[in-house]
């Protein structure tokens, strides 16, 4: 064998690749990194938003006491979270005097109508004999006069009569409108005084969020203006801003807006609870959320060029909606975007779009 061959000879057995020839290492350099799917930007119509944080109040609360004093619960009709409606019996009290005190106003009203009635008959027997000498002036007048007396003495018995009757329904306390119990201090047996409190409730139900929001965006707001919070269990509830409060926490510098919340999704008053406020719709470019890759506190996204090689930018985000986030500045709507994937990659590396051809 001749030198030259046996010198290439041994360079093959050794497994040193001869030039002109692609090595292990090169054809590792041109191979595909990642299997990538990409989207395009969407222009989309987005509210912008007012973060807002408050508590969740009853919308108005009223107070169910007794009117009357001195009688004892006989019975309790309701309790803690009983849904009741307007003038619906709560509370029964003792009537055995208060019956009583009405039929003894009865007995006074019938005695009355009884001397109305002879008070009457003098007044027209004076009446017809009146300036012919047998009854004196005076005794005419007087006749005359207890006839007015009596009328008034028998309209007199007559209200105080109607006051036992609405004494009597007063010893059933009803509520005052419709609405849930929330707090209840009747017991049974309790001897009650005028203006003892003894339950409490929600007025229809209805709750709202009072939602605080910095002082520099009152001048946006409005009634009117929609309104959702982030309910127990991640739930989503609407609302319409009911009222803006008219005064700014000087601690705080922030303001209370009202918002009015739909009873058929109303969460329990006392609950904290954050959300936002929606002021008008413009238009946002977005891309997925999952799109962005976070590092070093900024956030990038990768493009993919031409030549199938991706390439990582900065970008600014704002408004966030449905997994979807919006992109302030960085890419433009001509851009591919990786939608996910991001943090397999590195700079210019070599990918390949899911959907296209081997």
């Amino acid at each position: 064998m001749r030198p030259a061959h046996l010198l290439v000879a041994l360079f093959v057995g050794a497994g040193v690749p001869l030039a002109g020839q692609p090595s292990h290492a090169q054809e590792a350099n041109g191979a595909t990194a990642l299997t990538v799917a990409v989207v395009k930007p969407v222009e989309r119509q987005w509210a912008e938003t007012v973060p807002a944080s408050g508590w969740l109040k009853p919308w108005h609360e009223a107070i169910v006491a007794s009117e009357i004093g001195g009688l004892r619960i006989t019975e309790v009709l309701a309790d803690v979270g009983s849904v009741v409606s307007k003038g619906q019996p709560l509370v029964k009290l003792a009537q055995e005097s208060t019956l009583a005190e009405l039929r003894q106003q009865e007995a006074s009203v019938e005695t009355a109508k009884a001397d109305l009635a002879e008070a009457k008959a003098n007044a027209e027997r004076a009446r017809k004999v009146q300036g012919s000498g047998a009854l004196s002036d005076e005794k005419v007048n007087e006749y005359l006069i207890g006839e007015q007396t009596a009328a008034a003495s028998l309209a007199s018995a007559e209200a105080v009569l109607e006051g036992q009757r609405i004494k009597l329904d007063q010893t059933t306390i009803t509520a005052v409108d419709d609405g849930l119990i929330t707090s209840r201090s009747a017991q049974l047996g309790a001897v009650v005084s005028s203006g003892t409190e003894l339950f409490r409730l929600v007025r229809q139900q209805r709750v709202e969020w009072q939602a605080e929001v910095s002082a520099r965006y009152l001048r946006s707001m409005k009634e009117g203006l929609v309104a959702a919070i982030d309910g127990p269990g991640g739930q989503r509830i609407e609302g319409k801003v009911r009222l803006i409060g008219p005064t700014v926490n000087t601690d705080t510098g922030r303001a209370i807006i009202y918002v009015t919340l739909p009873t058929d999704d109303n969460p329990p008053s006392g609950l904290y609870a954050t959300g936002h406020i929606e002021l008008q719709t413009t238009q946002a470019l977005t891309v997925p959320e999952t799109a962005l890759l976070f590092r070093d506190g900024l956030n990038y996204v990768f493009t993919v060029n031409e030549e199938s090689r991706v390439k990582r930018v900065r970008v600014e985000t704002g408004r966030r909606n449905a997994g979807e986030v919006e992109i302030l500045s960085g890419i433009d709507v001509s851009a591919s975007v990786v939608k996910s994937g991001g943090a397999f990659l590195s700079d210019n590396a070599l990918v390949k779009v899911e959907g296209e051809a081997q």
